[in-house]
């Protein structure tokens, strides 16, 4: 099967989570990835659990975001180390890096150095505040939840009322992965009409306040400041989660008018539809507080597994609350092949979240596993770069590389 970005090679100097998730999606649409490691790994290799043992190469954290790529251990504090990256570098058509902000710079292969050994290299960048920042942002250490805090979006997370709370998910990281894998495929593009690279300045936090949806129209036209509203939404009612008779949640999603009249025929209480405080959604949504009481009361009448019945044959939006164990079992997930069961070396079978991106004439896959710190080292160095094995055996002794 054809891959869509079959002969873009990409340099990816990335570690732990938001390079990483960049890069995979490159993977998966084809790309060759050439994942540059230390001796000791990327830091990710150290994160449980490791299955069936403390190996690094065993880290489930590690397989499920590396999968697709190549591993070479480099070490870039030896000139011959970096001579090795030069010529990967003038060889390849991306570069992705999550270094803090001028670590690269001090070994010389910051954007203006790599533009000049080759003007077609699209060079991305990914750090917590964005290279062109404040001087006192510019070498700021931002992992995950410092960024959920800082960006605003933690002060939207969680029970009303309650103590801060972190999305599920490390999501600063992994949108900021998102956003630099699309920004490159554009630069990709551009490439293609004008044959020029260019420079990504991908900042976590801007990732993040730039889906906060309506929440920062809100204060920029009222004054209004989001806080946290648990599962239910700031202008949308009735559009939460309701617990049933058996206690179990279910999520009910009442998005406009004619469905809210449909939820109120089907609990059998039409008297809601001409009550003035609930008409429209805008009256729904200022007085949801009292509406959220009425139809907590109606649902907690029968258990989800009816109410899901219910609201299935009318067409009204909701969901039970599955946790990670229903949704790996799902039929919809599992029709969709959104689990991939792969064959990972010395840990065995393994079964990883699939690539997302379903196009029809090339879809992302996963074509290989997660490679073994320094696996394909001597592949690169010979493939690609032309060096002999006597050459490859030197620079292995000198510990310039590792396989």
């Amino acid at each position: 099967m054809k891959k869509a970005l079959e002969g873009i090679r990409v340099v990816d100097l990335t570690h732990v989570l938001a390079g990483p998730t960049a890069t995979m999606f490159l993977a998966d649409l084809g790309a060759e990835v050439i994942h540059i490691e230390p001796e000791t790994g990327d830091d990710s290799r150290q994160f449980g659990p490791h299955i069936g043992g403390n190996d690094i190469n065993k880290s489930s954290y590690f397989i499920s975001l590396n999968r697709n790529k190549k591993s070479l251990v480099l070490n870039l504090k030896m000139k011959e180390g970096q001579t090795i990256l030069k010529q990967l570098i003038k060889k390849s058509d991306v570069l992705v890096e999550n270094h803090r902000p001028g670590a690269l710079q001090k070994l010389g292969f910051g954007w203006e150095e790599v533009h000049k050994m080759n003007t077609r290299l699209i060079y991305a960048s990914i750090s917590g505040f964005g290279q062109d920042t404040l001087p006192q942002y510019a070498g700021r250490p931002a992992y995950d939840a410092a960024v959920q805090a800082y960006s605003g979006l933690m002060s939207m997370t969680g029970p009303e009322g309650g103590e801060p709370c972190r999305v599920g998910t490390s999501i600063g990281d992994i949108l900021s992965g998102y956003q630099a894998a699309v920004s490159i495929l554009a630069a990709l593009f551009y490439r293609e009409k004008t044959d020029i690279g260019q420079f990504y300045d991908g900042s976590m936090v801007d990732g993040l306040f730039s889906v906060l949806e309506n929440a920062i129209v809100r204060y920029t036209s009222t004054g209004e400041i989001a806080r946290p509203l648990g599962s239910a939404h700031p202008s949308i009612a009735p559009f939460q989660a309701f617990r049933a008779k058996d206690d179990a949640w279910i999520i009910v999603a009442v998005g406009n008018d004619k469905l809210w009249q449909k939820f109120c025929r089907l609990l059998n209480r039409r008297d809601l539809i001409n009550d003035r405080r609930f008409a429209t959604n805008i009256d729904r949504a200022k007085n949801k507080k009292s509406l959220a009481i009425i139809i907590q009361k109606e649902l907690a009448q029968k258990t989800a597994a009816v109410w899901s019945k219910k609201l299935e044959k009318e067409g009204i939006p909701y969901s039970p609350l599955n946790n990670i164990k229903d949704i790996c079992e799902d039929e919809h997930i599992r029709y969709r092949g959104m689990l991939k069961e792969i064959n990972q070396p010395l840990v065995g079978k393994i079964k990883l979240a699939n690539s997302p991106f379903r196009l029809s004439a090339t879809p992302a896959q996963i074509y290989a596993p997660a490679p073994s710190l320094g696996e394909h080292s001597r592949e690169i160095l010979d493939k690609i770069l032309g060096y002999p094995p006597a050459k490859i055996e030197r620079l292995k002794k000198a510990g310039v590389i590792k396989d």
